[in-house]
């Protein structure tokens, strides 16, 4: 059975990454996450968007899934073309060329306390 199920445009608005975090690195650092699941049978390309309330959108973050896998990453690891700030509310918007399931999730670790949270990204109905 052909499996395409997912969508091609996600977003999510809650991010922050706080600038303290505590405990044992790099498990325990202070941590947004993003886990793509592609059912399709080709390679999903995502480009990624970050929206800012205080200054211009930045993209041109790429990921790709392999066809029929999983994967996640931290946004914190997102350097190219240009570095997460900790400390500030930040939006994204990722588009891919096949569908995909997109959960955000979110682990913070300051003043010495774990706090865990896990959501479904909005799946936005248009494609591109």
């Amino acid at each position: 059975m052909k499996k395409n199920w997912g969508k091609k445009i996600w977003g999510f608005p809650g991010g922050f990454i706080p600038a303290e975090s505590s405990g044992k690195e790099p498990e325990m650092l202070s941590k947004d996450e993003i886990s793509i699941l592609n059912t399709s049978q080709k390679d999903a390309d995502i480009l990624i968007t970050i929206y800012y309330a205080d200054r211009d959108p930045v993209s041109g973050y790429k990921i790709t899934v392999k066809a029929e896998r999983v994967r996640q990453f931290r946004i914190n690891d997102l350097i190219d073309p240009h570095a997460i700030p900790l400390g500030v509310q930040y939006g994204a918007v990722l588009q891919s060329s096949a569908p995909v399931i997109v959960q955000w999730s979110k682990q913070i670790t300051s003043e010495g306390k774990l706090g865990l949270m896990g959501a479904m990204a909005y799946p936005v109905d248009v494609d591109l």
